[in-house]
């Protein structure tokens, strides 16, 4: 469907601009005037799709699942909720998703159907919570399941980036440091230290060497680091031996591998537990929970799982199996098998994974301040050395 740019006036008078996909300019007309919005004009654009951009935010699918929660649980139609959240939403793109969501309800599809015309909004486990919901009726309880599993989701994202912002940020400064050092301050420093003609010590011929290297092939240098870093990603992104090798380097990081794989299972037990309670099969759960690992490692390791309980070995015993948990949380899920309550048992074990990750990241960012710090001075440092040296000896004997 051809995707237009359009311009519209909305109710108080004010002119909105967006894009939204429809047959013609008629069609997106009436589609604008669902939206409450007057069309003015509208252009066809060349791109394929009106949702290919960035996808929506964590914040804004977590305030669309607790307002619809809160509408359904109150009696209100669910063309209605969705309409009142349209009008009320600020966010643009998230606005004209709803009205298409509209649109289909209204064309004869179920609610879970027209959020799977969304994928990269509304993903598989979305939508099959959804059509679990709308099924067994419990429609309001599953959105706040929802809700609060993208808030812990959250907490965990936030966290990760506290474990990744302070290292990029020293280890920027590092390189521009030691950039600066190369490119002005050490070859003027060596032209002085040649004026003298004495003979340097080694490692300051080699600070030389270096610093004359960088200056005048840094063009070459930053192309290369460029060429390699585009590479890698293609790789990574095209050939799944790449990916799956790449994945398994990060998961074997030292301090970072570890977080990493903890805040993968506890995201994936969270949903499993939710999927689990919300009616949807084994199998089903584990199946579409495999995508949100975003890890090639884990992903074949939960495929494995899925494998070995589909070929008549409990829960328990698949995941003690392929080795994704510790004997630990085994031993809790084999607990929650036996008494009936597994999705119980997946909820502890995702506050247990939370929990652990809370006090990695605090343990690693303990360890990393001072290490990184140290680095730094002592780089800094024999630099210093290897350019102060020389003028101090030169000093010392012109004294003498």
């Amino acid at each position: 469907m051809p995707v237009f740019a359009y311009k519209a006036m909305n109710p108080g008078g004010r002119t909105v601009r967006g894009e939204l996909d429809a047959i013609n300019l008629v069609d997106l007309e009436m589609r604008l005037k669902r939206m409450d919005l007057d069309f003015i004009n509208g252009q066809a654009l060349k791109r394929g799709g009106v949702f290919q951009g960035a996808p929506i935010g964590r914040r804004d699918l977590i305030n669309f699942c607790f307002h619809m929660e809160q509408l359904t649980r109150s009696g209100v139609p669910i063309l209605d909720a969705l309409a009142d959240l349209r009008d009320s939403t600020e966010q643009p793109r998230l606005r004209e998703i709803i009205a298409s969501v509209i649109e289909s309800i209204e064309g004869g599809r179920t609610l879970s159907q027209a959020m799977s015309e969304h994928p990269k909004v509304f993903d598989a486990v979305f939508c099959s919570l959804i059509r679990a919901g709308e099924s067994t009726g419990n429609l309001p309880d599953v959105l706040l399941n929802i809700s609060e599993s993208l808030k812990r989701d959250d907490e965990l994202s936030a966290y990760s980036k506290k474990l990744i912002i302070y290292p990029a940020i020293v280890s920027l400064l590092i390189f521009a440091a030691l950039g600066v050092s190369m490119v002005f301050v050490v070859p003027e420093l060596a032209k002085l230290f040649q004026s003298f003609g004495r003979q340097l010590p080694l490692h300051t011929r080699i600070l030389i060497a270096v610093s004359n290297f960088v200056t005048h092939f840094w063009p070459v240098i930053l192309l290369t680091i460029a060429g390699v870093a585009i590479g890698l990603k293609v790789a990574v992104s095209t050939h799944p031996e790449a990916r799956f090798k790449f994945d398994e380097i990060k998961l074997g990081l030292p301090l970072v591998g570890p977080i990493l794989r903890k805040i993968i299972l506890a995201r994936f037990a969270g949903t499993f537990a939710m999927m689990y309670s919300s009616g949807i099969a084994i199998i089903d759960a584990i199946r579409a929970s495999e995508d949100i690992a975003g890890n090639a490692v884990l992903r074949e390791g939960l495929h494995r799982v899925g494998n070995l309980i589909s070929e008549g070995q409990n829960v328990s015993t698949a995941f003690q199996n392929t080795g994704l948990f510790p004997p630990l949380v085994v031993r809790m899920l084999r607990v929650g098998e036996n008494t009936g309550a597994l999705d119980s048992a997946m909820m502890n074990v995702n506050y247990f994974y939370n929990r652990d990750v809370r006090e990695s990241i605090e343990r690693a960012q303990a360890v990393m301040e001072p290490a990184l710090t140290v680095i730094l001075g002592a780089l800094l440092l024999t630099v210093m050395l290897s350019v102060l040296g020389p003028v101090y000896d030169v000093i010392t004997k012109l004294k003498t």
